[in-house]
């Protein structure tokens, strides 16, 4: 089927290229916010953050009194990418050089005896540089006090693997070394939103990090080979292992990852499915015992493909095949990678074209580290392409209402992907005719501007955060597939989750916030024409002029409508019934705000049609007048009754 999101990049080059220092662009923009005690990085996969980590960690130790450089990353495959590094020929006054006695990566569990031992010892000795996981850390922190990381810099890879949940030690630990020592923290990400809606830092954590956001456009628009990347789903029924080969081409660079064994896509056997997998690609001839590539037999043409098996339980096997991928040097060193929870976060290789993800993913955060799996740029690719294989709603199936949810959310999740992968616009008030706009920016009559710096933060770092937390709530989900006005979605639903997201915030500030999110939703789903000297941009299905936009005018927009024409696109009508009969049984109540919203529209719909609205029409919305008119008439009988 084809894409539903297709982004095409210009090839500038820029985003590798590097400065005298050997600095690439986001690495030189990290470095400019070098004196900040608390830094909170965001940019995307192969953007070089554990680089841009080395010139801060190393310009901390020389210039700015900070004794030690503790880096913690999410598991020990990633602890490599801090491995020793040339810097200085490269124009940096040092080299990274950690004593490979500090690196507790290496095998082992992370919280035995001699990690949590040799983390103690670090910090009480002369050495500068170490390198940990997450859980070490976590480990070996239960007994030091706060105070042991006076003058230490504290980095963590992959932070969004921190939360403010009660729950998480990690993020606990975090926050009392904050509170309680002079230690400066570095927290990177390449994708900061996490796929429940618990906060990575609560607000007034948040608000000490200084910010530095390089986003996923300006890195894949700098980009020498990759022109274009596409994001698409196949919808499937029966057993995935059945429809594999539908959307599995063995001629493209390809990381596969299979279903949870918890989810409903899975099998239960996952050692059976990816046998299978490899019985429907072709004959297995070998598999090299000293670098575990198996190697495969096509059945359509013989050709010989070299395969990853990291689903294997097994550590000792396991860790060869992933040696042998960290090594690899050559595109023709692997065709396909079969994985579960590993190749995701940290995995790097390059010569992936395709992310093939079985099963829907319920974190945003996971969705977008696969993406980033075939995102980086490399000389065999022009395209690059993330497909998500999802099992499709059947009436006679007990977990309808599950498969309706997971179907929604997988296509909601893929139409924020587009909005993160777009480039910015900058939305001003137009207060005139002859306000004229500058490169970048949209002039928009009726918008209210940020009036605080809690605000423009939240907009300039957090919109597409924001965006995550109300794509995946629950109460807009039953709203998207077209059965609520749009002006209820814009002044009644999203108003509540940022309130919900951010409570500190006045209601002035809300809809200040609000008005951005729905502007920014709704131009970047719009598809822009220029005719002469004007510009048009298609929203909901009229073309405006761009320079006669008003907010108004926008509030009317639905500004996730892209889900229901994907939905009425992508499915045949059978299933679209099932997905709309499964809504409507569990139908959100109407609310006194959504009443008054609607009813000078229900008072148009009589003048037009010359009769009610009927509870029983087929178009979603006519039905929704109808039940906002038996709200009506329900309290104006409450009150005749008092």
């Amino acid at each position: 089927m084809p894409n539903i999101v297709e982004v095409n990049y210009h090839q500038t080059g820029q985003s590798t290229q590097t400065n005298p220092m050997g600095m690439r662009d986001m690495q030189a923009r990290a470095y400019e916010a070098r004196h900040a005690q608390y830094l909170l990085l965001k940019a995307p996969p192969a953007s070089g953050k554990s680089r841009a980590l080395m010139f801060l960690g190393l310009d901390k130790l020389f210039y700015q009194g900070i004794k030690k450089v503790i880096v913690a990353v999410p598991e020990r495959s990633i602890g490599s990418s801090f491995a020793h590094t040339d810097l200085k020929s490269h124009g940096f006054f040092a080299d990274w050089q950690p004593n490979d006695a500090y690196n507790l990566c290496m095998p082992g569990s992370d919280g035995s005896m001699s990690k949590v031992k040799a983390f103690h010892n670090f910090m009480a000795n002369d050495e500068q540089l170490m390198i940990c996981t997450h859980a070490t850390l976590r480990f070996a922190s239960e007994e030091l006090e706060e105070k042991a990381f006076d003058n230490c810099l504290l980095a963590i890879d992959e932070f969004h693997h921190v939360s403010a949940d009660i729950n998480n030690r990690l993020g606990d630990i975090l926050r009392n070394i904050m509170q309680k020592s002079s230690a400066h923290i570095i927290a990177m990400t390449g994708s900061y939103f996490r796929g429940d809606s618990v906060p990575v830092l609560p607000p007034e954590d948040e608000a000490k990090f200084e910010k530095v956001t390089y986003n996923y456009y300006e890195q894949l628009n700098g980009y020498n080979y990759l022109k274009s990347l596409g994001i698409g789903y196949h919808f499937y029924q029966g057993r995935y292992t059945e429809a594999i080969l539908e959307v599995l081409d063995t001629d493209k660079k390809t990381i596969l990852h299979i279903p949870n064994v918890n989810s409903g896509e899975s099998t239960k056997d996952k050692h059976n499915e990816v046998d299978f997998i490899l019985d429907a690609i072709g004959e297995v001839i070998r598999q090299d015992a000293e670098t575990g590539v198996i190697y495969i037999k096509r059945h359509s043409d013989g050709k010989i493909l070299k395969i990853a098996d990291l689903v294997e339980d097994n550590s000792r096997e396991r860790d060869k095949i992933v040696e042998y991928l960290r090594k690899s040097k050559n595109e023709e060193d692997m065709d396909l990678i079969i994985a579960l929870g590993m190749a995701k976060e940290g995995f790097d290789w390059p010569y992936c074209e395709h992310a093939l993800t079985v099963g829907y993913r319920g974190s945003l955060t996971e969705i977008i580290q696969i993406i980033g799996r075939c995102t980086r740029d490399s000389s065999n690719k022009s395209h690059a392409q993330f497909t998500n294989l999802i099992a499709q709603p059947d009436a006679a199936d007990d977990q309808v209402k599950l498969s309706v949810n997971n179907m929604l959310k997988a296509i909601t999740a893929s139409l924020l992907m587009e909005q993160v992968l777009a480039p910015n616009w900058k939305f001003k008030t137009k207060l005139s005719d002859e306000d004229k706009a500058k490169p970048g920016e949209l002039k928009i009559r009726g918008l209210k501007e940020p009036s605080s710096k809690r605000v423009k933060d939240i907009i300039e770092s957090d919109l597409n955060d924001l965006k995550a937390v109300i794509l995946q709530d629950d109460q807009m989900l039953k709203a998207m597939p077209g059965n609520v006005d749009p002006e209820v979605i814009n002044k009644v639903l999203i108003p509540k989750i940022i309130q919900v997201r951010y409570p500190d915030l006045s209601a002035d500030e809300v809809e200040e916030v609000r008005q951005q999110v729905v502007v920014d939703s709704v131009i970047k789903n719009g598809e822009v024409k220029e005719t002469g000297d004007k510009r048009f941009i298609r929203m909901a299905n009229t073309f405006v002029n761009i320079d006669d936009l008003h907010i108004d005018l926008i509030d009317q927009v639905n500004p996730f409508q892209k889900a229901f024409e994907i939905l009425s696109k992508s499915v045949t009508t059978k299933v679209l019934k099932v997905i709309q009969e499964t809504i409507e049984a569990t139908r959100i109540s109407i609310s006194e705000e959504e009443v008054l919203l609607l009813y000078p529209k229900i008072k148009e719909f009589i003048a037009m049609y010359g009769k009610k609205p009927n509870i029983n029409s087929g178009d979603p919305l006519e039905r929704r007048m109808a039940e906002a008119i038996i709200y009506i008439n329900e309290q104006r009988r409450k009150h005749a009754a008092s």
